[in-house]
């Protein structure tokens, strides 16, 4: 009997993967680690196959979600959970939840996490908050902690993919699937992983067109969400608040380089909570009004560049 299988894609990251494999083990708990090297060059392969107690699998650099998906065709716990291999579980958190999750009948057990910053060497914590709605949780309306963080009943998410077109914002989608189902939860009240902060690069930190990218991707994931309950008539006007209420920044900020996409990403967020108001100053909550999403954020962007100081030159 398997508690719960772990999974790791990974690419490139040897020097993070050993942590990461290590933390999953306990003596109290029953772990199945199941690493997915993705196309690795840097020796993550070769590491791989001397360790007799992982799961190791091998694909072609298709990306994190067929990596996952690879994972969980062989999985065998009653529980799984998904980690990145820069990152680490904390001590006794799989045997705790994995306990909580057989006491409770739970689907799923959430938890708080740790941010650690690698410059810095430190260390921030973010606690569990409690929400009497996991929807709108997970939604934006309070914080919804990381999906790492938590021990999911396999058999419940178990047709929940990590899907490619969503690939920028994956674990949000998926979590936004989950907690349309409605899951039964359960909270371990303490951090169960640990999420490193480094400046070798993530995906999260990304500029350029791969910025403009995950905005636009974040914003169809609320938008399939949203359908998602529509199509259930399920959606309460809290939970648009929500979803409005988080997704309306990345709207601006994808207003900056795609104008377009953006104004229609406005359009559909009025439909979805027509009394929304943004938090923003008065003269642009009038543009908005009477002129629009677009011409205002065309002004907007007219202004910026009105103001800019001419550049100085060396003096003669």
């Amino acid at each position: 009997m398997v508690d719960v299988s772990i999974i790791i894609p990974t690419f490139n990251r040897l020097w993070g993967l050993p942590q990461a494999v290590e933390s999953c083990f306990s003596a109290d708990c029953s772990a199945e680690v199941i690493v997915i090297d993705d196309g690795s060059a840097d020796g993550t392969w070769d590491w791989l196959q001397k360790r007799k107690d992982v799961v190791s699998i091998r694909t072609a650099n298709w990306g994190k979600c067929w990596a996952v998906a690879a994972g969980m065709a062989v999985a065998r716990g009653d529980y799984v959970r998904f980690l990145d291999s820069d990152d680490w579980l904390e001590p006794g958190a799989n045997a705790e939840q994995v306990r909580l999750a057989h006491e409770t009948e739970a689907d799923v057990v959430v938890a708080g996490y740790t941010d650690f910053f690698e410059d810095s060497q430190r260390l921030a914590p973010h606690p569990w908050v409690d929400c009497d709605d996991f929807v709108a949780q997970q939604f934006g309306e309070v914080p919804f902690s990381h999906y790492s963080a938590f021990l999911f009943r396999r058999s419940f998410v178990q047709d929940v993919p990590h899907r490619p077109e969503f690939a920028l914002r994956d674990d949000r989608m998926f979590m936004l699937e989950v907690a349309v189902r409605h899951p039964r939860l359960a909270v371990y009240g303490k951090s169960a992983f640990v999420h490193r902060h480094h400046s070798r690069g993530r995906l999260q930190k990304t500029s350029g067109f791969r910025r403009t990218l995950a905005d636009w991707t974040n914003i169809e994931v609320y938008r399939k969400a949203i359908a998602l309950l529509e199509a259930k008539g399920e959606v309460s006007p809290r939970q648009r608040r929500a979803a409005v209420s988080y997704i309306w920044p990345v709207i601006r900020n994808l207003a900056k380089t795609q104008l377009d996409e953006a104004a229609a990403a406005a359009d559909w967020s009025a439909k979805v909570d027509p009394a929304f108001v943004p938090a923003v100053r008065a003269p642009i909550l009038l543009g908005y009004r009477w002129l629009g999403f677009r011409a205002t954020e065309r002004l907007i962007r007219l202004w910026a560049l009105f103001r800019k100081p001419p550049p100085t030159g060396p003096s003669s």
